[in-house]
């Protein structure tokens, strides 16, 4: 049973205008400005949203979240306002990391074939895969190397795959990446493992949850 479905993705910003101008040309989605100040971008899909939210605090560690791109110029990126942090490599594929106008990573693949992917640091990938696929009805693949793990199959994922990655760091501050779901369940999310953070209130209309690693995601009724 699914429990959850994909509602759109939120980052945090101390300049939301200035990230989403960069977010929307590299995703080609549109851009609003909110009258509060924050930003959101839209695609022909309600999928492809992206909020741009401001925040007081400052990136201060890290991205745990980040985007996995395929065969895009890094000079085009970089021409945007990016700015190039390094190179890597694994048994199949080779990338260069970069970081947004505000430091978020993100990550430019060299093969055509790699997957546009939402990604996911984590300290137990078979553990945390399993869970959100359950939650969002995917199932699980093993990359290759056989230590990261995908979600994939996921109904109305704007993603080819979310992909959660082994560090050995713990997760410390909020993620200034999270995504939202819809769903009409949260006791049952809770039950499977999920911690509510905060209900709704006179502020906000939604529940702020955490999954078992801690990671922070807003569940909406349908």
């Amino acid at each position: 049973m699914t429990l959850a479905r994909w509602k759109d993705l939120c980052i945090d910003a101390a300049d939301p205008t200035r990230l989403a101008e960069f977010w929307s040309a590299v995703l080609g989605l549109g851009t609003e400005i909110q009258d509060g100040g924050d930003a959101v971008l839209r695609g022909d899909d309600p999928a492809r949203t992206v909020w741009v939210n401001r925040v007081p605090e400052p990136k201060s560690a890290k991205n745990r979240v980040h985007l996995d791109l395929a065969v895009r110029p890094v000079d085009e990126l970089v021409g945007l306002g990016a700015t190039v942090t390094g190179t890597s490599s694994n048994e199949r594929y080779t990338w260069t990391v970069l970081a947004d106008p505000e430091g978020g990573e993100l990550c430019v693949f060299d093969q055509a074939e790699a997957p546009y992917a939402l990604v996911v640091d984590t300290n137990d990938p078979v553990a945390d895969a399993s869970w959100w696929a359950d939650v969002l009805g995917g199932s699980t693949a093993v990359a290759p190397g056989g230590l990261r793990r995908w979600v994939t199959d996921v109904p109305g994922l704007p993603f080819e795959v979310v992909k959660f990655v082994p560090v050995p760091e713990a997760k410390t501050v909020k993620n200034r990446w999270h995504w939202d779901v819809t769903s009409d369940d949260v006791d049952m999310l809770v039950s499977r493992g999920a911690r509510v953070l905060r209900r709704p209130d006179d502020d906000v209309h939604w529940h702020v949850l955490a999954d078992p690693a801690g990671n922070e995601f807003c569940v909406f009724a349908p």
